[in-house]
């Protein structure tokens, strides 16, 4: 077995570079995950149906290489549209139309759907739904029943090739964790590894324009879950402290602090995973101001007041020069490396990184190169 170093920082760059080729023939309304991404067809461009694809297809292979491929769907909806991308990987392309449902997809699983997980598999199981006729046959408000929410009825829409505008999603939390190598287990050590995964928490806060008022700290340790394991097979410590409004590193460094104090005398287990989250979160205008800030307020009210202020200001220059700079440029406090890198700057699912996030310095479109695959 050959080990190598997860590059995301490359892989970001990468995604950035397939958006502009794409952009170059169709305008990109969502991107979805690193990998999937959304366009919406005028009138004109859904008649050309195979040569949209092909001339998508083709920009790749002369951009790239022709080793780069993708999987295209074309359909009324979000949804059919991604159910034919999948029927038609690695490198092809499908055409859904309304006209073809149900009997196109009715050798489907259910498993297979996008927006059908474990869970709803089983709710489906409960209300006799096991195959993809029984979940054709649904009427909507049978399908927010099973969901137990809006999502349910939106999927029926989807489906059944009726058009409507997903939500956008509000951000609700900016938070980071990381499994903990076996010399990473000792409190000074994960004491580091915690403060730089929130310095980072932070720093995405703050390009949000946004602020937090929690912090959640919490470590995992035990076994290592599996689908037979129990929860009683994974031990939890968490907590959540609640401060001011804030944006600022030296808030969010004091209230970790507190945390990792408690849990040096009360977690009663060593950690595999340590994970800090900043939530609660508000923008600017949903601030109604500082109460010490009336008059009224006592000195050490006031003398409070601007000592965050003051730091509100450190942390957006500090931000300023490591985009100058780059990240090494300046940290508040020692700056020690955790192993792995990139303290939770890894690609997820619904989340890409900015180029801002990762550890190394910023490096000019121009001068980056990427190799074929």
């Amino acid at each position: 077995m050959v080990f190598v170093v997860a590059r995301h920082d490359v892989y970001v760059r990468l995604h950035d570079r397939i958006l502009e080729v794409i952009e170059s023939c169709l305008p990109i309304a969502h991107v979805r995950s690193i990998d999937e991404l959304v366009c919406e067809l005028l009138p004109s461009e859904s008649a050309e149906k195979q040569g949209v694809a092909e001339r998508i297809k083709r920009a790749l292979a002369e951009n790239f290489s022709d080793v780069l491929t993708c999987s295209i769907g074309m359909a009324p909806t979000e949804l059919l549209a991604k159910i034919a991308a999948e029927k038609s990987k690695p490198d092809g392309f499908a055409l859904l139309q309304a006209a073809d449902l149900p009997e196109a997809l009715s050798d489907l699983k259910l498993r297979k759907l996008p927006g059908i997980s474990e869970g709803i598999e089983q709710r489906l199981a409960a209300a006799d739904v096991t195959d993809f006729s029984g979940l054709w046959a649904l009427a909507p408000k049978q399908a927010r029943a099973i969901w137990g929410n809006v999502e349910g009825e939106r999927f029926w829409n989807g489906l059944h090739g009726y058009h409507s505008e997903r939500p956008e999603t509000r951000k609700r939390m900016f938070g980071h964790s990381r499994m903990l190598p076996l010399d990473w287990r000792g409190d000074a050590k994960i004491a580091i590894c915690a403060r730089q995964l929130c310095l980072s928490a932070g720093r995405r806060l703050r390009r949000a324009e946004l602020r937090a008022t929690k912090l959640t700290l919490s470590f995992r340790g035990g076994g290592y879950r599996t689908r037979t394991a129990s929860k009683g097979d994974t031990l939890r410590w968490q907590r959540e402290y609640g401060f001011l409004s804030a944006q600022d590193d030296q808030c969010f460094l004091k209230t970790l602090a507190r945390g990792l104090n408690e849990a040096r005398f009360s977690r009663g287990f060593k950690p595999r995973s340590v994970s800090v989250m900043l939530h609660g979160l508000v923008d600017d205008a949903s601030v109604t101001g500082d109460l010490f800030d009336l008059p009224g307020a006592t000195a050490r009210d006031r003398s409070n007041a601007l000592e965050r202020r003051k730091w509100e200001r450190v942390s957006v220059v500090m931000d300023r020069l490591r985009h100058d700079l780059g990240p090494k440029a300046i940290s508040l406090g020692p700056k020690t490396d955790v192993p792995g890198g990139y303290l939770g700057a890894k690609i997820a699912f619904g989340r890409i990184p900015n180029r801002e996030d990762f550890n190394s310095a910023p490096v000019p479109d121009e001068e980056t190169h990427f190799c074929s695959f």
